[in-house]
């Protein structure tokens, strides 16, 4: 990991438990990646360089003044175009937007943590809000106290049930009975169900492709449209929005949300861009107005207001995050359930690991979910449904976890309703992507999957090429 992000990650509550931490601050704060710059351009998209040089301000008081819970690098917006700013210490965001005009200024600002929620311990018997008597559990009538299985009220109960609910013991039956209107499976001994764990309540085995037909049909309805930077936005170019997303993965990643958090925030961004022209300095408070959509929608406790327009260098305040909040709400008309990769990796992982048993199943995991990640980053992905592109990232975790062995098989082929020459375009650029990756402009991802909980799987080796017989479709 690179001098300049080495300490980004650190931890609020480790640095309150350690007085020994804040002796090493100022190290730190040399190590930390800096604040993204402004994201300006240029009319017609032609190249400019980023102004300024080292600025001398970084004393050592100042250093460890500066140094706050966190340190999650923020991203000030445009204010002014063609303006000179003096240079931060670490130019890692000049070359990311270096074909950009106008200036960049970066600030080092952390991210406030999360306070930790301490359960208060409420006497027995004084529930707040609640009288003795409206809590009290006593049964006054004897006589009602409970009813005899043998006697007449309760046959009477138990009669018009099994009158009206037919319930069957037999899972086949039950199972059979729901999937009357699914496709036959393969007539092929190599292929598995992976639909049979009808004990498990949340692998919902009877209703499992039920659900991925509806989710196959729901992707085609809420996805971007694939040419948005060319056809509305007008002050915004690719690089900028992989700029935006990179750091939005240092956010959820500091403060430990959810991957369908991050996921679903990248859709709303799209989406919302794919329907409305913003300017270039509306483009971050766009990214965390979404990311509070996406973090009330899926997160226990959403980050607060206030601490998203900390995390921006206050460049934004309150009441402009909750009117893009609203303008977002507005434009997507309230329809925030949308289908991700990520919703249909857990289900190809599983379908996966069932075809490969004995296999590394936390490193198929890792890599396959770090090859979805990168494709968060590319713009000309946007043309893939989700659907494809948690196939195809399957494709290449198995290929690259073993290359002589064909990454596709028969099962996978009939629950993802994918055949591999389907996958072919989109495994190559992820291939492609996996092997140069975003490079040292955006760093996020690949420096959260080469940890040592992921694995180090953003390490591995690929080979450079995959063999064209995996990608032809076997014959029935």
């Amino acid at each position: 990991m690179s001098s300049r992000v080495a300490g980004r990650r650190l931890s609020a509550s480790a640095m309150v438990g350690n007085p020994g931490a804040r002796a090493s601050k100022a190290t730190s704060k040399e190590k930390k990646r800096v604040a993204l710059g402004n994201l300006t351009n240029v009319v017609g998209g032609k190249a400019g360089s980023a102004k300024g040089a080292a600025d001398a301000k970084l004393s050592s008081s100042n250093s460890v003044a500066n140094v706050k819970k966190g340190s999650i690098a923020s991203l000030p917006s445009v204010n002014k175009e063609g303006s000179s700013v003096t240079k931060p210490i670490s130019n890692q965001f000049d070359r990311a937007i270096a074909h950009h005009g106008g200036a960049l200024q970066k600030e080092n600002v952390c991210c406030p943590s999360v306070p930790d929620i301490v359960p208060t311990l409420v006497p027995h018997g004084s529930l707040p809000g609640l009288s003795d008597d409206s809590v009290s559990m006593e049964v006054e009538n004897p006589d009602l106290e409970y009813l005899d299985p043998g006697s007449s009220v309760a046959g009477s109960l138990h009669c018009p049930v099994n009158d009206k609910l037919h319930i069957s013991d037999n899972n086949d039956v039950t199972a059979s009975n729901w999937r009357k209107d699914c496709p036959t499976p393969m007539e092929n001994e190599n292929t598995f169900d992976t639909d049979t764990n009808y004990e498990d309540p949340q692998l919902c085995a009877t209703l499992a492709r039920d659900v991925y037909k509806h989710l196959r049909e729901a992707e085609a309805k809420k996805r971007p449209s694939p040419d948005f930077v060319e056809t509305t936005q007008k002050d915004i170019d690719t690089s900028m929005r992989a700029v935006l997303i990179d750091w939005l993965v240092e956010v959820t990643e500091e403060y430990r949300l959810v991957p369908e958090t991050l996921y679903l925030t990248v859709n709303y961004i799209d989406r919302y861009l794919s329907r409305k022209h913003i300017s270039r300095h509306k483009l971050q408070l766009l990214g965390v107005s979404c990311l509070l959509i996406a973090a009330k929608y899926e997160e226990i406790c959403a980050p607060q207001v206030e601490e998203l327009c900390y995390i921006t260098d206050n460049t934004y305040i309150k009441d402009e995050v909750l009117q893009m909040e609203a303008s977002i709400l507005s434009c997507l008309k309230f329809e925030m359930t949308a289908p991700t990769a990520k919703c249909f990796l857990r289900r190809f992982l599983l379908v996966s690991q069932v075809c490969h048993e004995g296999g590394p199943a936390l490193h198929l995991e890792f890599l396959a979910s770090y090859i979805a990640e990168l494709s968060l980053l590319e713009y000309s992905l946007l043309c893939y449904v989700p659907s494809l592109i948690a196939a195809s990232s399957i494709f290449l975790a198995n290929f690259i976890i073993k290359p002589t062995k064909n990454p596709w098989n028969t099962t996978l082929s009939y629950h993802t309703q994918y055949k591999p020459s389907e996958l072919h375009d989109c495994v190559k650029v992820l291939h492609r992507l996996f092997r140069v990756g975003p490079g040292s402009k955006l760093p996020a991802i690949r420096e959260k999957y080469s940890q040592h909980k992921y694995k180090f799987v953003a390490k591995r080796y690929c080979p450079p090429s995959i063999p064209v017989k995996f990608f032809q479709d076997a014959s029935n």
